[in-house]
This record gives C-alpha cells, structure tokens and sequence, in this order.
C-alpha cells in the first residue's frame, strides 16, 4: 500500500488474517446506520473529529470502524489519502457507492478486523474513529489500540470518538444511565420492553462495552502514546486524542538507514 491510490479507482482489501464473526451483524443495519450517522449528533461528533484531526494536504488517514464513510469521506478532500477499515462488508459496499457518486478517489476500503490491520508498520500519520470501539471488549480495544500505534508513524495522531462510560455508581456514569433509562420510560409500554431486553443482554455479556475517559487514559499510555487528552461531549460521548512519540535520534537513524538500503 506505499503510494498513492490509483486515481480514479476505489480499491477494497480484505484481511487475510483471521477476522471476527461479527456479532452485532452491520451487514442487516446499513440503512439504520445511514439514518444515525445523518442526524445532528452524529455529524456534530465528526465535525469535532476532524477539527481536532487538524488533517493537512499530506496526511495517511486511517479510519477504525469506517461504516459507510462519515468521517472518511469528510477528510477525504483534505488529506493525500484514507484507508477506510470496517468489519462489515455491506458497510464497505455502501462507502465505496458514496465515495463514487462524489468523485473521491483516495480512499481504500479494507474490509478487516480493527484488531489486525492490513497495513504495513507507520504507514498512516493520522488515525481515527468513531463510535466504533464499544463494540470491543477490554481486551480488543487494547489490541486495536496497539495496532494503532504500529501503523502511526512517529509524531503522528490518534482521535477517537466513541461513547465513554461504564455501568457504575461513579457520578458521570449514574447521570447518563438515568437519562438513558429516562428516556426509554417516556417511551411508554416499548421503552420498557427496551430497558428490559438491555438488561438481559448485560446479564447475558452481550450488551455495548464502553470504557471509561480514564480507562482510555490508562490503555493509550500503556501502550506508549503521549500527549493524551480527553474531551467530553453531549450525552455519553467524549473524544480522546494523542499521539506516537516522535522516533529517538538513535530510532531515526536506523530509520534512515533502512531506507537509504531499500532505495526509498
């Protein structure tokens, strides 16, 4: 994947490398999500993920959970290129007839598991997403934090949008279980129903796993990223941002060696 993309051409590549069944089955609820992604949270959310992406002319974008390309192909016009990644085949689909009719032509889709990245070691400069890895447990976001930071080259950036909170007593979390709950009680007879399926699929391990703003603290430094920051938004959103550290001097040199042997 060095290069350019080819111009005029929306390529896809699926992971050769094991890929999870996916359990919350994306391929049935592409039209749900179109329907989400277009209403004002959700585009407020993107709108602040590329703000803080600060996305220049020469950017290697790489999306996590790309969908149908909310964020993709709004910093498609504005970096060199994006690779848009998401488990779901339908949502690939959908992303690749988008970036179509709009004429884009730097985005690579790659159809793939957030947990094993097609892609070679510090390839992007800049990596994102959104409301994607409440999907994953603990243990997921960890390993696709890591493979984050393995396809960043030093210096680059990280911006992750996703709903940060845990079912606990802590104060943030009780306000936005209630008002979870609330909101489903002015529902009347099918809210209740709601409430009471969410409760068996807690019960039964199946429910959304979101992690906390300080868990997301604690899984990005432990895994060497810097400059790491979180902002909390409207309801239970919050974006975390940081970034790879810059290579050592000795790292740089090896670095450049490298490439001063392969010719690039």
């Amino acid at each position: 994947m060095k290069g350019r993309f080819p111009h005029g051409h929306l390529t896809r590549t699926r992971n050769s490398g094991p890929v999870a069944h996916d359990p919350y089955g994306w391929d049935d609820r592409v039209e749900l999500w179109e329907d989400v992604a277009a209403g004002d949270a959700f585009l407020a959310l993107r709108d602040r993920i590329v703000e803080l992406a600060e996305p220049t002319a020469e950017d290697r974008v790489v999306d996590l959970g790309a969908g149908t390309g909310l964020v993709s192909l709004s910093l498609a016009p504005l970096v060199r290129e994006v690779a848009a990644v998401d488990i779901s085949p339908r949502m690939i689909e959908r992303l690749e007839a988008l970036a179509a009719a709009d004429g884009v032509c730097n985005v690579r889709s790659l159809e793939a598991d957030l947990r094993v990245l097609p892609l070679e070691d510090e390839w992007a400069t800049l990596v994102v997403s959104n409301y994607a890895f409440h999907h994953l447990d603990d243990t997921g976001k960890e390993l696709a934090l890591s493979e984050a930071r393995r396809v960043l080259q030093p210096g680059g950036r990280l911006v992750v949008c996703d709903m940060m909170f845990s079912l606990s007593l802590a104060g943030r979390d009780r306000r936005l279980i209630w008002e979870k709950v609330w909101a489903l009680l002015r529902r009347g007879p099918a809210g209740v129903i709601r409430i009471l399926r969410n409760a068996g699929r807690v019960v039964a391990g199946r429910w959304e796993q979101p992690a906390r703003p300080e868990t997301w603290v604690e899984m990005l430094e432990a895994r060497g990223f810097v400059d790491v920051r979180v902002e909390l938004l409207a309801h239970e959103a919050a974006v975390v941002t940081a970034r790879r550290p810059e290579a050592t001097y000795r790292a740089a040199r090896v670095h450049a060696a490298r490439a001063a042997s392969t010719g690039s």
